[in-house]
This record gives structure tokens, C-alpha cells and sequence, in this order.
């Protein structure tokens, strides 16, 4: 019985994918849940897994495009070993090792694959210790003992073999050969391609068409960090006991977004063709760079979670989109973007919108500066924060005043807690 390893669904959204990567080679024995493949598209990247015991058969190479529902496997169940041990038994002893000696017990009874490269590499599998079942061994086993052997094979002057008379000086280049061709191989080195993957392809997609579609402006102003500074420091102990993690500034400007949002609610809309759409909910999006770019999880209901939630949220959906475990819910239905260039050392930027959301907000890198206070000039640490939105649907001065807002709520900490 064999049983077909398909694409499977991912939403509506999504037909397509590239098949990045196979964690099994063909002719592997696989387990039922085992992860066989990582799949990309223009959303997600996401793992396959087998329905079934048995031996593997690839049917497409990696780097292929694939449909939802496309057969890229299949699996016989009861394969591997098991399957190679039955079929042994009915084979003649010619499949057996052509190394010019009678096959052992061990070559006797393994599989096709087994028998194939014993006569391919002169490794008796009696030699080789098994890890198939019952302690059988398998084609991987034979390909790990073969590659140990290549490393480990001694080489002719260590062996004693005679010494090589050493070969003439090459001729002089003539100068025409000295000459470097353009298009030649060393040449080509110094460039390689390759196909951009469908979550980079979308990126890019959606950047430029932002560009064109929207009426991008941003506004900066800066921000003295010295009261959320003061209190993560005063209270980060006590936090890390009773939460079990750590305090961090996400979740302060996460909470002072959601309170700009409720001061500014023009912000807090969208445009749908000739209709203005006005959310009345907060779920606010956080940028996460990850090694197939970037994504944009959202975190629901900021507005009636604790600072300690809203942290939690942001170190779990940021874990699971680095590790390429994010779901599609995962990033649907934000309102507002938060996106942090500081942790990479960024001074300044001019964020682009995350579509269809009418705003974007840009923090940065937290720098000593010179501040005049009270008359007074002190070293205070300050954030630039750059806020980009679009200006079909917010004007100037609401973006300002929400950009102010924020300020006022990470300068002013307790403003947090009774949403001024």
C-alpha cells in the first residue's frame, strides 16, 4: 500500500509555493509526523509532514514549483527496511556485491538499495553497523560508511607507495592567453544567481506598489527614554520573577500606539477603493526580521491586554515567524505597524507603509545626546521616531499630533494607565 505526499491547503489566498527544501532523501525510511519538506510562498513558509510509515519516493526535486494538492511524494508503507529484507529474500545472489567473493549473510538478506552499493563501493554490509529495524541496515547507513571510508582511506605516500616523479614546469602563457576573458569561467565566479523566492517576490511586490499607490509621507520627532529606562530597570527583577521573561520597550510603545490610535482615530482607518474604512479595534502589527525576510505578525486586542501579555504575544509570534512556524491568521487583519530598525543600529529611516494599513511607525536606535532641560544642557538618552502614513487619508496635523501623543506617552509612562 502507498499513500501520495501532497501540497496541502494553506488558504484561499494561496495556490502555489516553491518547494524549498527536502529533509529526506529518496528511499528514506520516514515516520508518521515526521517533517519532510519546507515549503515557500509568497506569505509563509511552511514544513510537510508524512501521513505514514514506510519508504520514501521523491517525485519533485527541490526548488520546484508546486500547486496545493500536488503529489511531490509517495510513501510505501512498510518500506524501508522491512521492504528491503522482503525483497531480498526473492532476489537472485547476483544482486549481491561484485567484489570477486561469496556475499555475506548480511549482503544476502539486505535490500536492492543496500545490495546496489556494496557492489558500487566494495563495502560488505556486514562491516556496517545498521540502525533499520531489528538492527538491518540501511541505504543510509551504507552511504555514512562509505563516506567515512573516503575520508579515512590513507593516501599513496602514507601508504608506502612509491614516490611520483614530479611533473615538468608549465609552459610560459603566451601573452595573448594571459590576457583575462571577460566572459570566462573565473569571470562568472564572482557572480552567482538564483531565483527569488516567492516570500521575497511578494515583498518587493507590495513595497513598490505601495510606493505607487499611496500618498507616502512621513513626520519624525524624538523621544527621551529616560522614564521607560527608569522603570524597566526599577522593576525588571520583579517582572522576570513573576512573568518568567523579560520587560522589554515593544510593549511600551505598543500600549502608547494603541492609546495615539484612540486620540487620533483618523489613523485608525483604511482606504477600500472610494470608501474610508474606520476599525474599531486594535491589533497592532510588529515587523520581525527573519532569515526568509520580513513578516509583520499581529497582536490582538492590544488595548485590553497587560503590558506582561503584550510582551508575551510579541516574543511568541516573533519566535514562531523566525523559525518559520507562522500561520496565515498569524498575519492577517492589523491596523497599525510597529517596526524597530534600532536593534540593527539604524539612526533614521523613512518606514513604508504596511498595505492596507494607513500608517506606519518607525523606531530607532537609543542614543546619549545633549539635551537643553530646564535651561540646563544634560546627556539624556533619545530616540528619533519617524511615522509614515498616507496622506490621501491623514493630514499633517493628525499625524503629528499622534506622533506627539506617542512621545508624550513614553516620556510620561503613567499616562499609560489612564489613557491621556
Amino acid at each position: 500500500m502507498s499513500t501520495e505526499v501532497k501540497i496541502p491547503p494553506m488558504g484561499e489566498s494561496i495556490s502555489s509555493g516553491v518547494l524549498a527544501k527536502w529533509h529526506v532523501a529518496d528511499g528514506d525510511t520516514v515516520k508518521s509526523g515526521q517533517n519532510l519538506f519546507e515549503l515557500e510562498t509568497d506569505k509563509i513558509t511552511s514544513d510537510g509532514v508524512a501521513d505514514a510509515d514506510g519508504m520514501i519516493r521523491l517525485k519533485v526535486d527541490e526548488g520546484a514549483e508546486v500547486t496545493i494538492g500536488e503529489v511531490v511524494a509517495i510513501i510505501e508503507e512498510g518500506g524501508g527496511a522491512t521492504t528491503e529484507d522482503s525483497s531480498g529474500d526473492t532476489a537472485s545472489a547476483e544482486a549481491g556485491p561484485a567484489t570477486g567473493t561469496e556475499p555475506s549473510d548480511a549482503s544476502a538478506k539486505a535490500g536492492p538499495a543496500v545490495r546496489r552499493l556494496a557492489a558500487e563501493t566494495g563495502i560488505d554490509p556486514a562491516s556496517v553497523k545498521g540502525t533499520g529495524k531489528d538492527g538491518r541496515v540501511t541505504k543510509g547507513d551504507m552511504l555514512s560508511a562509505a563516506k567515512a571510508a573516503e575520508t579515512t582511506e590513507p593516501k599513496p605516500e602514507t601508504a608506502g607507495a612509491a614516490e611520483a616523479p614530479e611533473p615538468p614546469p608549465p609552459a610560459p602563457a603566451s601573452p595573448k592567453s594571459a590576457t583575462p576573458n571577460p566572459k570566462s569561467s573565473s569571470t562568472d565566479a564572482k557572480q552567482t544567481r538564483k531565483k527569488m523566492t516567492p516570500l521575497r517576490s511578494k515583498i518587493a511586490e507590495r513595497l513598490v506598489g505601495v510606493q505607487h499607490e499611496a500618498a507616502m509621507l512621513t513626520t519624525f520627532n524624538e523621544v527621551d527614554m529616560s522614564a521607560v529606562m527608569g522603570l524597566r530597570k526599577k522593576y525588571q527583577d520583579q517582572f522576570v520573577k513573576k512573568n518568567g521573561f523579560k520587560l522589554g520597550f515593544m510593549s511600551f510603545f505598543a500600549k502608547a500606539v494603541v492609546n495615539a490610535l484612540k486620540e487620533v482615530p483618523g489613523i485608525n482607518a483604511q482606504i477600500d477603493g472610494k470608501e474610508i474604512v474606520q476599525n474599531h479595534y486594535y491589533d497592532i502589527g510588529v515587523a520581525v526580521s527573519t532569515p526568509k525576510g520580513l513578516m509583520v505578525p499581529v497582536i490582538r486586542d492590544c488595548d485590553t491586554k497587560s503590558m506582561a501579555a503584550v510582551e508575551a504575544d510579541i516574543a511568541e509570534v516573533a519566535t514562531r515567524a523566525r523559525e518559520g512556524k507562522i500561520t496565515l491568521e498569524d498575519l492577517e487583519g492589523g491596523v497599525f505597524t510597529i517596526t524597530n530598525g534600532g536593534i540593527f543600529g539604524s539612526m533614521l529611516s523613512t518606514p513604508i507603509l504596511n498595505a492596507p494599513q494607513s500608517a506606519i511607525l518607525g523606531l530607532h536606535a537609543i542614543n546619549d545626546r545633549p539635551m537643553a532641560v530646564n535651561g540646563e544642557v544634560v546627556i539624556r538618552p533619545m530616540m528619533y521616531l519617524a511615522l509614515s502614513y498616507d496622506h490621501r487619508l491623514v493630514d499633517g496635523k493628525e499625524a503629528v499630533t499622534f506622533l506627539v501623543k506617542i512621545k508624550e506617552a513614553i516620556e510620561d509612562p503613567a499616562r499609560l494607565l489612564i489613557e491621556v
